[in-house]
């Protein structure tokens, strides 16, 4: 199967199995920034299971997301999501801008951090193969989009011993002054994540410069170590 055949067979299949009891739902948890088709995470992706989820070059793949991220309902943003996650061992660092574009369009923290999760894990094993990981998220943690100052400070979740403890520290003090929600958030949930690896460090940064952070980027920073 090619990507623009598997484009219009996801279509068809959505078409026919939206749940207009569920779009209202589903708009008011989004606080109605999208239109929906009402299907729900587990029946999309059997639906998507049941297309056969094949795999296709990157370029291919990329094309693919592009156009699923053009399409007006949110789901098809989600299968967008997953189906790069499925490629991430195809994708490399030169496809992270295209990832990063994307995440700047229809921009919400379900699109933001889904796209980042995917860059995360193409960064990763970028520096497992020892190529440079962090030079866009350098970029991208001054970005004016506070979406990308987001995906830079959190795009370590789950790199577990191979966080790059100093780039962390770096990244949050250089957002420490930031008064942007999403921003406070992301800088506690990235020590949370690492704090279970290695909680001294996390404990050790927040006791030297605790007062300069927001009391909900310090309550979630620490919210799983002992005191």
């Amino acid at each position: 199967m090619n990507a623009p055949d598997y484009f219009e067979q996801i279509q068809q299949s959505f078409i026919s199995h939206a749940r207009p009891e569920n779009m209202a739902g589903m708009e008011a948890y989004m606080l109605h920034q999208f239109s929906f088709l009402g299907i729900k995470t587990p029946e999309r992706r059997q639906l998507i299971k049941e297309l056969g989820r094949p795999m296709f070059k990157a370029e291919q793949v990329i094309q693919l997301a592009q156009a699923l991220w053009g399409l007006p309902y949110r789901e098809y943003h989600y299968v967008a999501i997953d189906t790069l996650a499925r490629h991430k061992k195809v994708l490399q660092v030169d496809h992270v801008p295209a990832l990063m574009r994307l995440a700047q369009t229809q921009s919400w923290w379900d699109s933001v951090d889904g796209l980042n999760a995917v860059i995360g894990d193409i960064l990763l094993l970028a520096k497992l193969r020892g190529e440079a990981a962090h030079e866009l998220m350098d970029q991208a943690l001054h970005d004016e989009d506070m979406w990308l100052r987001r995906m830079a400070m959190t795009h370590q979740l789950g790199w577990r011993l191979h966080t790059d403890a100093p780039r962390l520290a770096q990244y949050a003090t250089a957002l420490a002054d930031e008064k942007e929600f999403f921003i406070r958030k992301a800088i506690g949930w990235a020590f949370r994540d690492y704090g279970r690896w290695n909680p001294h460090f996390v404990r050790d940064f927040f006791a030297g410069s605790e007062s300069r952070f927001s009391n909900l980027t310090v309550r979630e920073a620490l919210k799983h170590l002992a005191t």
